[in-house]
């Protein structure tokens, strides 16, 4: 029988957690190009920024908790960017803007960073 140390367990843990980042963000991207697609203010783009909507208060919420395990720096970066997505989903859905593909580019160089 094979035993796993404590640290792979920690390090297969973490791999597996920022696989799922990789894929919320993937999927949220994939909803804001098929809004951006179909144009105008559709029920594309209400699923697309409910579900970017979603993913960022999430991460925004783990970002805050004392044992996220990312520097102080760094956590706070990425909450200024999620809140950014935040108010540009909200100017989208207020129809003062169509930046799907700002929040494309933010989101494509956030989930491309998880490694």
């Amino acid at each position: 029988m094979y035993q796993f140390s404590y640290a792979e367990i920690m390090e297969d843990g973490v791999a597996d957690a920022k696989d799922r980042e990789r894929q919320v963000l993937t999927r949220s991207i994939e909803l804001l190009r098929a809004a951006k697609a179909a144009g105008g203010y559709n029920r594309d783009a209400i699923e697309a920024l409910f579900y970017t909507r979603r993913v960022w208060i999430r991460f925004i919420e783990d970002l805050k908790q004392p044992e996220n395990q990312l520097n102080q720096e760094l956590r706070a970066n990425l909450i200024s960017i999620a809140i950014w997505i935040l108010k540009e989903c909200d100017r989208i859905r207020k129809r003062e803007t169509d930046n799907f593909q700002g929040i494309i580019d933010v989101t494509t160089i956030i989930r491309d960073g998880l490694q």
